[in-house]
């Protein structure tokens, strides 16, 4: 199998599944702290979302750790092939769950002015949903490698 960056087992696939973790987890927190979002489901839609993405990257980030300090090689071909997929289907939910979110707040902030008529922090929707977006790209480099290294 080839050596790619980002691939399972790497220092460099750790830091892609930390960055993950870490920016699905900042992305929750966020929203999760902003006054109102469970009223609207496209919010509840990237909280879970994120979540999802959340546990998938770390359960990554955690066999990655092991196979950094035990030295041994992640990459078989049904590995790989369980990786891809689940590296596709997170990276499609948050961007789905990004976009849809996205839509939102925008319809909120710029064509109603919806968020100045109530008590929405729409400001905290707007950094929760930037998360997303830098998390999906994570999630979008890992899930090339992935493919890149299947093939």
């Amino acid at each position: 199998m080839k050596k790619m960056i980002g691939g399972p087992g790497t220092m460099t696939g750790l830091i892609l599944r930390i960055g993950q973790c870490a920016t699905a987890a900042a992305s929750i927190g966020v929203m999760v702290s902003a006054p109102g979002f469970s009223r609207y489901t496209a919010f509840c839609f990237l909280v879970a979302s994120m979540g999802l993405q959340m546990i998938w990257s770390f359960g990554l980030a955690c066999l990655d750790v092991y196979a950094i300090r035990r030295k041994s090689d992640l990459q078989s071909p049904i590995l790989l092939s369980l990786f891809t997929v689940g590296d596709w289907v997170t990276a499609l939910l948050s961007l789905a769950a990004a976009c849809s979110s996205a839509g939102v707040t925008v319809l909120f902030t710029k064509d109603t002015a919806f968020c100045r008529q109530t008590s929405l922090s729409c400001d905290r929707f707007q950094i929760s949903v930037g998360l997303a977006f830098f998390n999906w790209v994570l999630a979008a480099v890992s899930s090339h490698a992935m493919f890149w290294i299947l093939i």
